[in-house]
């Protein structure tokens, strides 16, 4: 991570994930960086998307630790034991739809909104891991309803703090970053083990894209390769 001053800071919310465990790792493994810390619902302080308050909590119980250089939110949900994506219209849910949406576009909204002040005035970036099929105009196969419309929710909801974010901190970078298919729970049902990435490579793969961001670059959506996606 050589566009970070030496010693930087790093947060990763949905630690206990592949990719963002995977970050983590990673993170404490780089020489400059000063410190890591991984969030999620079983670290201290917590963060618990099912918790509003959570959030809030947790940016106030490490604002002594700042500023941060690096936030990354690495979650999601595409099933659960209780559902699996929608492949057509008939299979609407509002439970599963509300769900999927807190996970996935709710919980990093509340993100944006508590540690977006912790960013370091210099140099920061604040990235949301969100997905390909998110594009609305990259929809092509359609299904998928809440996954895709959840994502495409947060991509909305990161853009527009990335506008607002530029006029008071104009150095940092808030973006949207497509993982690419990764070996994990979340795609296990869908072939994952076999077509995905170990999340090793897809989290080398963000950080090296994060690690090229500039000012300019806030407000965009990038895929691992480095690519710029369509919203």
């Amino acid at each position: 991570m050589q566009s970070f001053p030496d010693g930087f800071r790093a947060v990763v919310i949905g630690a206990s994930g592949a990719i963002g465990a995977a970050m983590v790792r990673q993170l404490e493994a780089d020489p400059r960086c000063g410190s890591v810390i991984g969030l999620g619902r079983k670290t201290f302080p917590s963060i618990d998307f099912n918790d509003e308050a959570s959030v809030a909590a947790a940016a106030a119980a490490l604002a002594s630790r700042g500023p941060f250089h690096l936030v990354v939110t690495a979650t999601g949900v595409l099933h659960t034991t209780r559902f699996a994506p929608e492949k057509r219209l008939s299979q609407l849910d509002f439970a599963q739809m509300a769900e999927t949406f807190q996970v996935n576009a709710f919980g990093p909204a509340m993100v944006l909104a508590k540690f977006a002040p912790l960013l370091d005035r210099q140099r920061a970036v604040l990235a949301v891991v969100s997905a390909k099929v998110g594009s609305i105009e990259d929809n092509r196969l359609g299904g998928w309803y809440s996954y895709r419309a959840s994502k495409a929710a947060l991509n909305m909801l990161l853009k527009t703090a990335a506008i607002e974010v530029q006029r008071a901190q104009p150095n940092a970078v808030l973006v949207a970053l497509h993982p690419g298919t990764v070996d994990s729970a979340l795609s296990a049902p869908f072939r994952g083990a076999e077509i995905g990435r170990p999340a090793a490579a897809a989290a080398a793969d963000l950080l090296r894209v994060i690690d090229d961001l500039k000012p300019e670059h806030t407000a965009c959506f990038f895929s691992y390769t480095g690519e710029r996606l369509p919203w």
